[in-house]
């Protein structure tokens, strides 16, 4: 059974999301993602500055079994891309809540509350 922490966000395309102390966002893939695609060899991750629309495909993440779009939670800009990710991919596999992505200065903070809950989305895999 995959890992939801309940003070994350998320997307029915298993994208986690943390609302940080000065409202920008935190964004990686699931522990259920991670699981489904296993052993990650590599990541392309959005450049700072990049405008971003909810749902456009913004990164790329593959494993040794698949290539998968990561998408934006909502609009926003990017303001931080996780080098270390990049360096060691394998990192999202060892715990997928640390490895963060990318982080997103969201152009409408509102638009948070729309994304999956803990509960929302463990219902969602469940149904998968």
């Amino acid at each position: 059974m995959s890992n939801v922490p309940a003070e994350l966000k998320y997307t029915k395309s298993h994208e986690w999301i943390r609302v940080e102390a000065d409202g920008s966002l935190t964004i990686g893939v699931t522990d259920h993602a991670q699981e489904a695609l296993g052993d990650v060899v590599f990541l392309e991750l959005p450049e700072a500055g990049r405008q971003l629309a909810a749902g456009e495909a913004c990164a790329v993440i593959e494993s040794v079994k698949a290539a998968s779009d990561i998408y934006a939670p909502v609009d926003g800009e990017v303001i931080a891309s996780n080098q270390d990710a990049v360096d060691a991919p394998e990192s999202v596999n060892a715990d997928a809540y640390a490895a963060w992505l990318f982080k997103l200065k969201p152009a409408n903070a509102g638009d948070v509350a729309a994304l999956l809950d803990a509960q929302g989305y463990q219902a969602e895999i469940a149904n998968a």
